[in-house]
């Protein structure tokens, strides 16, 4: 598990610290949850999938400049060994425990079994510190899996950051998985036969 953070000032009031995160669906690639309180404004916040690639990469530093933020990465290997679902809890916790004092609200309808975090359905893109958040997971999975799309060019990680397009899916059924394939995701036409 793989974490980047910054020092956080013990305030007593108790600021909101939005959770989100990207790759939860992909076949390759790694889970990525960040948590961010906004010391100040950030302007252009939203859903980071509503967001194009040059718009997040530019709202990625601002976001950083601006807040406490705290990022959890779960490889591939981890997502197969632990399962998303215990991923998503480690993930929360490790939030609360670097990000302290803070209200915590995490785009969704499940907290995860984690106490004293709150949800909504489309935080991401109602709420400024959970859309900041959807971008800095983003942007950290997809600046990472075009790092490794390098390293194996076959698959064209690059276009579709592992998810299961019709192109990776051909190229999975050609090439069988690679190191940062997730082993447990079932593919149609490679793990299931294709009914005619």
């Amino acid at each position: 598990m793989l974490e980047w953070d910054m020092i956080v000032d013990k305030n007593e009031y108790k600021p909101l610290c939005g959770i989100d995160e990207a790759g939860r669906g992909p076949l390759a690639g790694s889970l990525v949850m960040a948590g961010v309180i906004l010391k100040k404004p950030v302007e252009g916040l939203m859903d980071s999938k509503k967001l194009t690639e040059k718009k997040r990469e530019a709202l990625y530093p601002l976001v950083i400049e601006n807040s406490e933020y705290h990022i959890v990465s779960f490889s591939a290997q981890e997502v197969d060994e632990l399962g998303i679902s215990k991923c998503l809890h480690q993930g929360l916790q490790s939030i609360q425990k670097h990000l302290p004092n803070a209200e915590y609200l995490f785009d969704g309808n499940s907290t995860f079994g984690v106490d004293n975090i709150t949800t909504m359905v489309k935080a991401d893109d109602k709420i400024q510190e959970v859309s900041a958040a959807s971008i800095l997971a983003k942007v950290t999975r997809d600046r990472e899996i075009v790092k490794q799309a390098k390293l194996y060019p076959e698959y064209g990680f690059e276009k579709h950051k592992g998810y299961g397009t019709k192109a990776h899916i051909e190229a999975l059924v050609k090439y069988d998985r690679c190191e940062i394939h997730r082993k447990t995701f079932r593919v149609k036409g490679l793990d299931e036969p294709v009914l005619f």
